[in-house]
């Protein structure tokens, strides 16, 4: 057996970065940036009012109060998208909307609350005069041109990871198509005779096919394309079959058929079509993993297609690809941050660890008086499923230890986040 270090290492070397594509900036996200993006405009293009007010000369404002304003003579109005008509001269305003171009002249925005033109429109009033209330300093509400963005300036760079920011920040410079990292297309492969599709009636000895959808969903939820290849018998021919179905696809993931089983034979079958890297890892679930890259010759040149199998336990299959096939995703995508968020938490019951693997316990994570807490979800087989979806966390009990005590301190993988733990 080898180490989950080990492990990710040797998966991790035989996974590359995919290729460039261009894509609509809304289908990008979550991918990263292929390319550096630099600014051919200034955002915003020219000064304008961050406030709805009046656009003034700041030394006009000296000296004025609630109880002595600064009366100014109102000689337009310009709204966002339109242009000023008129210049800002000595004791002169121009009504301004959020966004409207500063009129040249004006070098502060007071806003409405701070004149008093509530009170003249209630009185109808004369609304050529405005009484400036309060004194203001230059640049007072006003957002400068190219403060937010320069032209010829670097504004995302390479490996950057798209998020809703940067997508309004490449929509406002005018982009509409995005270089980005494809996302890598998994074929998700599921063994065994004893597995039917899910809407199929169950018969004596069979079980649904639940792995294909967890291991699919969790394909798409770290950025992969599933390509669902179904059930693969126990047999080379099925196998092989499906298997050769799989290499169109940039990386292979089966489930079961790789332990030591008369009838586990997905290794076998990878033994005469490529390469098997390891066969065994040092962890509870998931001790009979295997990893390696399956020969394909495609327009006279030959493929290495990566091929990572789980062991066939839901748990044990999830908690796998959590440790190996999502970190080889995201680096497919050009990501670097492999690693899962991970805090710690006060264990509140024993768990036991009895034969000196790295147990992955399922624990449900509480946040109460500014610590956090964890504790199992109940029994902790690789079958049961129902653990998986009570628990939020993996707490990491590590390798060559009898367990860990309720109030010790353990690492804990979070796979969510609520609310209620920040």
């Amino acid at each position: 057996m080898i180490s989950v270090e080990e492990a990710l290492e040797k998966i991790l070397s035989y996974v590359e970065v995919l290729e460039p594509e261009d894509k609509p900036i809304l289908d990008c996200l979550g991918q990263v940036l292929a390319e550096d993006v630099y600014s051919t405009i200034d955002i915003p293009p020219l000064d304008n009012s961050s406030m709805d007010g009046y656009a003034v000369r700041a030394e006009d404002s000296y000296g004025a109060s609630q109880s002595s304003p600064k009366n100014l003579t109102v000689v337009g109005e310009v709204a966002a998208g339109s242009m000023p008509a008129a210049e800002i001269e000595p004791g002169t305003a121009i009504r301004i909307m959020t966004g409207a171009p500063l009129p040249e002249g004006a070098d502060a925005i007071v806003q409405f609350e701070d004149t008093d033109e509530a009170s003249r429109r209630l009185s109808h009033s004369d609304l050529s005069q405005i009484g400036i209330l309060r004194q203001v300093e230059k640049g007072l509400n006003v957002r400068y041109r190219g403060e937010d963005i320069a032209r010829d300036g670097l504004v995302l760079k390479q490996g950057k990871v798209l998020r809703p920011s940067e997508l309004g920040v490449l929509a406002s410079l005018g982009y509409s198509i995005a270089r980005v990292i494809r996302r890598p297309v998994v074929a998700v492969l599921a063994t065994g005779n004893e597995l039917i599709d899910i809407d199929q009636p169950l018969a004596a000895g069979k079980i649904h096919n639940s792995n294909t959808y967890t291991i699919s969903a969790q394909v798409l939820r770290y950025g992969g394309i599933p390509n669902i290849l179904g059930i693969g018998r126990d047999s080379l021919e099925s196998l092989s079959g499906k298997i050769e179905e799989g290499l169109s696809s940039d990386m292979l993931i089966t489930s079961g058929g790789v332990s030591l089983g008369d009838y586990d034979i997905v290794k076998d079958v990878l033994a005469k079509r490529g390469e098997i890297a390891l066969r065994t890892v040092c962890m509870k679930p998931g001790k009979p993993s295997a990893f390696g890259v399956i020969k394909k010759v495609e327009g006279g040149k030959e493929k290495m297609v990566p091929h990572l199998g789980l062991p066939g336990n839901p748990v044990s299959s999830m908690v796998t690809f959590e440790q190996f096939a999502r970190p080889a995703i995201l680096k497919m995508m050009g990501r670097e941050d492999f690693a899962k968020p991970t805090i710690q938490a006060v264990i509140e019951e024993d768990v036991i660890n009895d034969d000196g693997r790295r147990m992955y316990a399922r624990v449900i994570v509480t946040r109460r008086e500014g610590k956090y807490y964890a504790r199992a979800t109940g029994p902790q087989g690789s079958g049961i499923l129902s653990s998986m979806v009570k628990a939020n966390g993996l707490a990491i009990v590590p390798e060559n230890t009898e367990g860990v005590k309720a109030g010790d301190i353990v690492q804990v993988q979070m796979l969510d986040w609520s609310g209620d733990l920040m």
